[in-house]
């Protein structure tokens, strides 16, 4: 795994951008990602100084990819369901993503790009918390595989605390519907001073 800020990212856009457009295609975001958007998205975390890109490996393939950066480089979107609760925006540490292919999944990653994002973030020492949004769905989507498993029983071991009143509402293209608003729920977590 490998940790990089900033502008050190930039040869690494292309890679997680296939990556995201990979991972959020399948449920729950059923995403039908552009090629361009994405890197002008991600592009936004190379610009923002004090972001992180976690990558996985496998030799020189990126299998995986966690995001990160300060709430207050982050749009307004983002930022106003803090805003909204009387949450200092310039306190927050943002985790923007982790996507990972599946045949990595229960290896020991996700937890790393927690554990990663999280010291990095703290070792900034301005944050008194890290947070992220979730899309939300209906239980019984008829689209939902059979054999999904949400990541609420993991974020919850992380620490991480639903905010039911923090939400926003982000448009993405669906598959095979177009554009729609999707509802998105933040999860927090206060962060603990460096030991």
């Amino acid at each position: 795994m490998r940790a990089l800020s900033g502008d050190a990212m930039q040869p690494w856009l292309d890679a997680v951008a296939q990556l995201r457009m990979t991972v959020f295609r399948d449920w729950p975001y059923l995403y039908a990602g552009a090629a361009g958007y994405e890197r002008d998205y991600l592009a936004a975390y190379a610009r923002s100084p004090r972001s992180v890109f976690v990558l996985a490996f496998d030799g020189d393939t990126v299998v995986g990819a966690a995001t990160g950066l300060p709430l207050a480089d982050d749009t307004a979107e983002f930022q106003a369901p803090f805003a909204d609760q009387d949450i200092a925006v310039a306190r927050v540490f943002y985790f923007g993503e982790s996507v990972l292919l599946p045949q990595w999944r229960g290896t020991g990653i996700g937890h790393r790009f927690f554990d990663l994002r999280e010291s990095h973030a703290r070792g900034l020492g301005d944050f008194d918390m890290t947070a992220f949004a979730a899309v939300d769905r209906a239980e019984h989507d008829p689209r939902r595989p059979v054999a999904h498993r949400d990541n609420a029983a993991f974020w919850h071991r992380r620490g991480y605390v639903r905010q039911p009143g923090m939400t926003m509402l982000l448009r993405w293209d669906e598959v095979d519907v177009g554009d729609v608003a999707h509802p998105m729920t933040f999860w927090t977590r206060p962060l603990e001073a460096a030991a």
